[in-house]
C-alpha cells in the first residue's frame, strides 16, 4: 500500500490495454522482449488452437527449411514403403537380384522422382495398383510444391519491422532532473517514415488488500519523427506528472512493473504501415546510466557512420 500512496493521485489509469487488471492472473511479464504476448491458450485441441500458415510464416528460416526437408524426406519414405509393400516386381527397372535394402533404396528414389515429377524413366510402374499410387503421389507432389511456393512467397513478401531495441532502459540525467530512456535503430537498408512510439507502464499495486494491475501512459519528449534513419533515444521526463516520480533505485529493484513499448512506422518499400513492440521489466531498467553515442562522421565527412553494435552500450553516472 505504501507504493500506491506515493503514486500521484492525479494520475488517471488507462483501462484499454487488453492485459486485464487482476495481477494474480498474470505471468512474470506481459510481453516478451520480441513483443509476443506471454499467453498460452487452453481448452482447444492442438490443431484448433494453431494456425499452421501463420506458424510457418513466422518460423526462423533454418526451422522453415528444416520442416520442408523433413516433409520431403518423410513423404518419400512413406511412398517407398507402399511401393515396397505392393511388390518390387511391379516397378519395372529394379533388379530382383539386388538385396532388399538396395531394392528399397531404388523404390525411395523412384518415389522422389515421381513426387517431383522429374521422371527419369529408368524405373516405371507396372500394374493398376502401382500406377494408381504413382499417379496419386504425382498429384500430391504438385500440390505440395504449390503450397511450398506460396509459403516462400509469403515469407519474402511479408512486411517486417527491422528495428532493434536496446536491451535495457535507463534512468539518466535529463535537464534539471532525470528521465527514463531507451533507444532503437533500424538495422537493414529500409526507409521508415512517420515513425511513432507509445509507451505504457504497468504496475502491480496492492489496493484494498487486492493486488491490481494499473496502467499509465508515459508522456514522451518526442513521440513521432518524420524519418527514422539513425538511432532514436526515446525520452520520458520524470516530472511530478510522471508515474515514476520519486521512484528510487530500490523501487526498480524490488517492485514489479513493466514498460510496454509500441512502435508504428511507414515502410516505403512495402508502401504500408508496419508495427512492432517490446517491453522492459523493472529488473531491466538501469538506474543511473547514460547511453553512449552510436554514430560519428566518416573520415571525409561524406557519410554518417552508425555503430549498431553500440546500441546497448551505456556508462554508469551519478544522479
Amino acid at each position: 500500500m505504501a507504493l500506491f500512496k506515493r503514486l500521484n493521485s492525479k494520475l488517471t489509469p488507462i483501462i484499454n490495454t487488453g492485459f486485464g487488471t487482476n495481477a494474480t492472473l498474470n505471468g512474470k511479464r506481459f510481453l516478451n522482449k520480441d513483443g509476443n504476448a506471454r499467453v498460452k491458450r487452453l481448452g482447444l485441441s492442438f490443431f484448433e488452437s494453431n494456425s499452421w500458415y501463420h506458424t510457418l510464416l513466422d518460423l526462423p528460416t533454418w526451422k522453415f527449411l528444416g520442416v520442408l526437408f523433413l516433409f520431403y524426406m518423410g513423404i518419400n519414405f512413406v511412398f517407398a514403403c507402399l511401393y515396397f509393400a505392393i511388390g518390387i516386381e511391379h516397378l519395372n527397372g529394379i533388379a530382383t537380384t539386388q538385396s532388399q535394402w538396395e531394392q528399397f533404396g531404388q523404390a525411395y528414389f523412384f518415389s522422389a522422382q515421381t513426387f517431383t515429377t522429374v521422371g527419369y524413366g529408368h524405373i516405371s510402374p507396372v500394374g493398376f495398383l502401382t500406377s494408381s499410387l504413382s499417379a496419386a503421389e504425382a498429384l500430391i507432389g504438385l500440390l505440395s510444391f504449390a503450397i511450398a511456393t506460396g509459403l516462400f512467397f509469403g515469407r519474402f513478401s511479408k512486411p517486417r519491422v527491422f528495428l532493434k531495441f536496446s536491451d535495457n532502459a535507463i534512468i539518466a540525467p535529463y535537464q534539471n532532473g532525470t528521465a527514463l530512456m531507451f533507444r532503437m535503430a533500424p538495422y537493414k537498408n529500409t526507409n521508415y517514415l512517420d515513425s511513432e512510439v507509445n509507451a505504457t507502464i504497468g504496475l502491480s499495486i496492492e489496493e484494498d488488500g487486492v493486488l491490481t494491475n494499473k496502467f499509465y501512459t508515459l508522456d514522451l519528449e518526442i513521440n513521432k519523427v518524420n524519418t527514422l534513419v539513425l538511432s532514436w533515444t526515446i525520452v520520458h521526463p520524470i516530472t511530478d506528472k510522471s508515474p515514476l516520480y520519486q521512484f528510487t533505485e530500490e523501487d526498480f529493484a524490488n517492485l514489479q512493473g513493466e514498460i510496454l513499448v509500441f512502435v508504428k512506422t511507414f515502410d516505403d518499400m512495402y508502401s504500408t504501415t508496419v508495427a512492432t513492440r517490446t517491453s522492459y521489466i523493472f529488473s531491466e531498467v538501469v538506474y543511473g546510466a547514460k547511453f553512449k553515442s552510436m554514430f560519428e562522421s566518416s573520415a571525409k565527412h561524406s557519410h554518417t557512420l552508425i555503430h549498431l553494435d553500440d546500441l546497448n552500450t551505456f556508462e554508469k553516472v551519478m544522479l
